[in-house]
């Protein structure tokens, strides 16, 4: 279990498991470096050398071998992993079927577009999704999910990661404007080094809006 409310004299808690946090991060980092910043990076290098045929080749190939590695050090792949590398093979394949570049860039920009809808849209219909993605990562009080501030709270930060999103968007249709390798670039560092930096502001913008309920308290086993 990463977490578990309890209370304490009348007053609601969260206590959160360090170790399921720092686990947690280091898997999202680790699938993240795996999955997006490596083949970007390796299709940007095969563009300024060998054409982008080989290039998506050597995604296909990086791809295979992530799977490989985990089936031998692990007793299985971990489905986020596995699907994130499934998408990947999906859209690479594609680009190299239709012998475009562009294909492989323009999906994930796609994504995150829809991703940009769906969390602005929910936080505009008074519904924010962030309050139900919240559940699937650690077990909040269920005071939470019926307090009017944590309510603001979750709204916020859907806000947020949606405008980020949005921000993601924009950026890496500015780079394809240049060229294929620099939206490669774009996505495998710059829109990797936002969504990092959305992720630190979302969790401080929560934690600084739940410190400040009086009748609420966090702490760290």
């Amino acid at each position: 279990m990463p977490s578990r409310p309890a209370a304490q004299q009348g007053a609601c808690a969260l206590i959160i498991d360090r170790e399921f946090v720092r686990t947690s991060a280091l898997r999202a980092g680790r699938m993240l470096l795996e999955a997006v910043v490596i083949p970007a990076l390796l299709l940007y290098a095969a563009l300024a050398t060998v054409g982008q045929v080989w290039g998506l080749i050597s995604v296909l190939v990086w791809s295979g071998l992530i799977v490989a590695v985990r089936l031998r050090t692990q007793s299985s792949v971990p489905r986020t992993l596995l699907l994130a590398v499934l998408m990947l093979v999906g859209r690479t394949t594609l680009s190299l079927a239709l012998s475009s570049i562009y294909i492989y860039v323009l999906q994930p920009i796609a994504g995150s577009l829809l991703m940009a809808l769906i969390f602005l849209g929910s936080a505009a219909i008074g519904k924010p999704i962030t309050k139900h993605l919240a559940r699937d990562f650690i077990a909040l009080p269920q005071m939470l999910f019926h307090d009017k501030r944590a309510h603001r709270m979750f709204t916020q930060v859907c806000i947020l990661w949606g405008a980020s999103r949005l921000i993601d968007v924009g950026m890496s249709m500015g780079f394809l404007q240049l060229g294929a390798r620099n939206a490669l670039l774009s996505r495998g560092v710059f829109s990797t080094a936002l969504t990092l930096l959305t992720v630190g502001v979302c969790i401080a913008w929560g934690w600084s809006r739940l410190r400040r309920m009086p009748d609420f308290s966090i702490s760290f086993a």
